[in-house]
């Protein structure tokens, strides 16, 4: 499988796009049937923005004048009702420009899928043995449609920010708010270790708190999980807690090793259970902290707090019946573009490739945002199906529920129930804080030097809006 990538970009984002697409809302391409997909993980993001109103604080991060859902389908299959409506209201609005545009975006659209659908197929022939001219022909060919995607690609894409000075990255944001301590930490845990400050604080509190509400309002159970666990669940899960280069800290003269994500310790907590059909599927939002290696990652991509050794995070994870997981990856993914979008962040969605796929998962979907300061976009989430590779591992099965209720004269225990199966286990970030953080800063920023909170994360730092530079 190749890499596939449906892309989005959030309103406040692609504010000052120049797309003639920027008026399309972003509820357009979040309909499964119109999502976006791209044979390369390294494509430029497609996006549908919703239209802003002026920006009144310079930040470029403008309030959407709807949050409606538009229906284009709907629109232009009942133009006529449209068109009236627009009469009777004696609106201004552009019908002909509408339909127009839509209908160039799914022309575009249909050309891209077009060429990924090729890109696909010569991917393929590469599989396997091949005589080296066949091989190098196949890469001419693959490069040749990628870059044809690229452009098309440009004719869909959000924008990221566009600022009129000179930005900061969310180092010297930091420094500049008294936000981090990098330096004493080195001192007292080493390098990649960090103490938060002021409001950062209250930033990180946020997050989890914003986060865990959001996703529990869908379903999910919210947890705290341990943070260390046995080797052999770390090992079941489909991490390698003692291999060369790991990135999982086991403990000395023991059994165990700190999670380097909930995912580990969440997927322990039905280990060698049957689980009831009627329970599944069963949801989980857990907050925990990470700790990893972080094994070779050095170098100015790295620096700050896009990799640390310790951290916190809000991880999603669902036990399903099988037939369920492809759905409930859907559910995941879309919890998640949903979040980042209500932050206003602008950002694009990968369908990663096989080769990129650890161990354990199926198929994975991540996310990337755009982060000025560090001038690319950064991975702040992934979404993982693993269909039964956890659970055989696990033990965690169910008991599916008989097709027919048993007869009335049935003995106890026999017709009631067929054999069991085992579950599908998922995984998803909702949010890892420090990238996050990163992201806030480093987007939200002002001239002036100060940095808007996003309105959904005020109500969790008791309404402040705004940090400021401290006064010395």
């Amino acid at each position: 499988m190749l890499t596939c990538g449906r892309f989005l970009s959030s309103s406040a984002a692609a504010a000052s796009t120049p797309s003639p697409f920027r008026n399309l809302t972003l509820s357009l391409l979040r309909r499964p049937h119109l999502r976006l997909l791209s044979s390369s993980a390294t494509a430029s993001a497609a996006a549908a923005a919703t239209a802003v109103e002026p920006d009144t604080k310079g930040g470029g991060a403008g309030k959407p004048q709807w949050k409606a859902a538009i229906d284009f389908k709907w629109i232009r299959e009942n133009t006529d009702a449209v068109a009236a409506n627009i009469r009777d209201r004696n609106s201004a609005a552009n019908l002909d420009l509408v339909l127009q545009l839509y209908d160039e975006y799914l022309a575009l659209q249909k050309e891209v899928e077009r060429l990924r659908a090729e890109r696909n197929a010569v991917a393929n022939k590469m599989k396997g043995k091949l005589e080296p001219s066949v091989r190098q022909a196949l890469v001419e060919e693959g490069k040749n449609l990628k870059e044809g995607l690229i452009a098309l690609e440009e004719d869909l894409v959000g924008s990221q920010r566009n600022f009129n000075f000179t930005i900061r990255d969310h180092l010297q944001l930091g420094k500049e708010l008294d936000l981090f301590d990098f330096d004493a930490a080195a001192e007292v845990s080493g390098s990649k270790f960090y103490y938060l400050k002021n409001e950062a604080v209250l930033l990180e509190m946020a997050l989890v708190n914003w986060a865990i509400t959001e996703v529990s309002k869908k379903g999910f159970t919210p947890l705290i999980t341990p943070e260390i666990v046995r080797s052999s669940v770390v090992e079941k899960c489909g991490f390698q807690p003692r291999a060369q280069n790991t990135q999982v800290y086991s403990i000395d003269n023991s059994d165990q090793c700190l999670i380097g994500t909930a995912e580990i310790s969440v997927g322990g907590i039905h280990m060698d259970s049957i689980l009831p059909d009627s329970d599944l599927p069963r949801k989980y939002v857990a907050y925990s902290h990470c700790f990893r290696t972080e094994a070779g990652a050095a170098g100015a991509a790295t620096r700050g707090l896009y990799r640390v050794h310790q951290f916190s995070k809000v991880e999603m994870f669902v036990f399903c019946r099988p037939e369920e997981s492809n759905k409930c990856h859907e559910e995941l993914i879309t919890i998640e573009e949903e979040l980042y979008a209500s932050l206003g962040l602008h950002f694009k969605t990968l369908d990663m490739a096989t080769g990129d796929l650890g161990a354990p998962a199926y198929r994975k979907f991540d996310i990337e945002a755009w982060m000025p300061g560090l001038d690319r976009y950064g991975e702040i989430s992934s979404a993982s199906n693993c269909t039964d590779y956890q659970s055989r591992r696990l033990g965690i099965r169910f008991r599916p529920s008989p097709a027919d209720p048993p007869p009335a004269n049935a003995k106890k225990g026999k017709g009631s129930s067929g054999p069991t199966q085992f579950v599908h286990t998922l995984n998803a970030t909702a949010v890892a804080v420090p990238r996050l953080i990163i992201c806030i800063l480093e987007n939200f920023q002002q001239e002036d030097g100060t940095v808007v909170i996003p309105e959904p994360l005020r109500p969790f730092m008791g309404g402040l809006e705004v940090l400021s530079p401290k006064t010395k």
